[in-house]
């Protein structure tokens, strides 16, 4: 089995997860934050959407400089478009994932600001690191803030008080 494929595993696998907590995003909230230092709610959601798409870049190119990319971080306005957004950035990240080799995931690949090096390691780390940790990080994020608004929590890794059972 080829390392995309046991990558390609595991995103499906989170992808459905991070998924039931964004399709609980209460949109009359987006503009919402826990502390003035907090991102809103519509800006951590819109970055959860977001995160598969770096998937692409990771796979296709030897190097991303936000500088450089013409990046803008998304925030959600409203929830069918955020799920929308991620569902493509999710369905790309599985179309990326189908080629590569090992050899080529075990290549080195940059993560650049204004020509700076922020990091340099292999794509499979930046995958993990970059996309699947990343991600998880900030899922766990979601799910205080949807508790601190009063939204029932999904099985994420198990039971939650709202579903102690499937």
């Amino acid at each position: 089995m080829r390392l995309s494929d046991l990558f390609l595993t595991e995103l499906q696998q989170e992808a459905q997860t991070t998924r039931k907590l964004l399709e609980r995003v209460p949109e009359a909230a987006l503009t919402w934050a826990p502390h003035e230092k907090s991102m809103t709610l519509g800006r951590l959601a819109g970055h959860l959407a977001e995160l598969p798409g770096l998937v692409e870049a990771i796979v296709t190119q030897s190097e991303f400089d936000f500088a450089t990319a013409g990046f803008t971080p998304y925030v959600a306005t409203n929830v069918a478009e955020l799920l929308r957004v991620y569902d493509e950035n999710v369905r790309r990240a599985e179309a990326a994932l189908k080629g590569p080799s090992d050899e080529h995931l075990l290549a080195s690949w940059r993560l650049l600001r204004g020509g700076q090096v922020l990091y340099e390691m292999s794509r499979l780390s930046f995958l993990r690191t970059l996309v699947l940790n990343h991600s998880v990080h900030h899922r766990g994020q979601l799910s205080v803030y949807l508790r601190m608004q009063n939204v029932p929590l999904p099985w994420i890794y198990g039971p939650t008080a709202d579903e102690p059972r499937t």
